[in-house]
């Protein structure tokens, strides 16, 4: 059973099979009402945490709080790769708009491809009316630039307004990693985008 537990334990992104052991091994010595509590809260957020039908963040209802906050720039959406960056931009306070959540980028290298990601509710979201502007705040990386110019080529028909963060991000920084003056500034000081041309 205690071998189970450190195994499950090590299944976990950064874990190792010696931090899983120390882990386990805390959780053992801890109040039986503490791991209860504990157990219970990792339960509920697999059971009652969901994705915003608008945006793909998440969400304990169909529709996030920042998705459905009237004081938000509906005409401005800030495209990132996942949950943590909007975390991240949101601690910057410097955007007001709404997020698209892709999930992911292309990475053909990795067998992930525009369907495989949330490219498509995008431009949907888009062609429905009323975004005025896209952000694309995607790590500047291979895989981000190419996910840029292919949302640029499905959005372009449209004429919305499309820009990427100021590059005062490193060439290669990971978005969640990046310092919030940084980002902040970023995100304030984005550019138009026009196709890497």
């Amino acid at each position: 059973m205690f071998g189970k537990a450190v195994a499950e334990l090590s299944s976990l992104p950064g874990v190792g099979q010696k931090t899983a052991l120390r882990l386990a091994l805390f959780l053992l010595r801890q109040d039986e009402d503490k791991v209860e509590r504990f157990v219970n809260a990792v339960s509920s957020m697999r059971h009652d945490i969901k994705y915003c039908k608008v945006c793909h963040n998440i969400s304990d209802t169909d529709v996030c709080p920042i998705c459905a906050n009237p004081h938000r720039d509906a005409t401005t959406v800030c495209v990132v790769e996942n949950v943590q960056d909007v975390m991240a931009v949101e601690n910057t306070q410097q955007f007001s708009g709404l997020y698209h959540v892709l999930g992911g980028v292309i990475s053909p290298m990795d067998g992930v491809g525009p369907s495989d990601i949330e490219i498509d509710s995008l431009v949907e979201r888009v062609a429905e009316g009323g975004v005025k502007e896209v952000i694309l705040a995607l790590s500047s990386t291979m895989e981000g630039d190419t996910t840029n110019f292919y949302i640029y080529r499905k959005l372009a028909k449209f004429g919305v307004k499309l820009s990427v963060i100021a590059r005062g991000i490193s060439v290669g920084d990971e978005l969640e990693y990046t310092d919030e003056v940084t980002l902040g500034r970023s995100i304030v000081n984005r550019v138009p985008f026009d196709g890497g041309k």
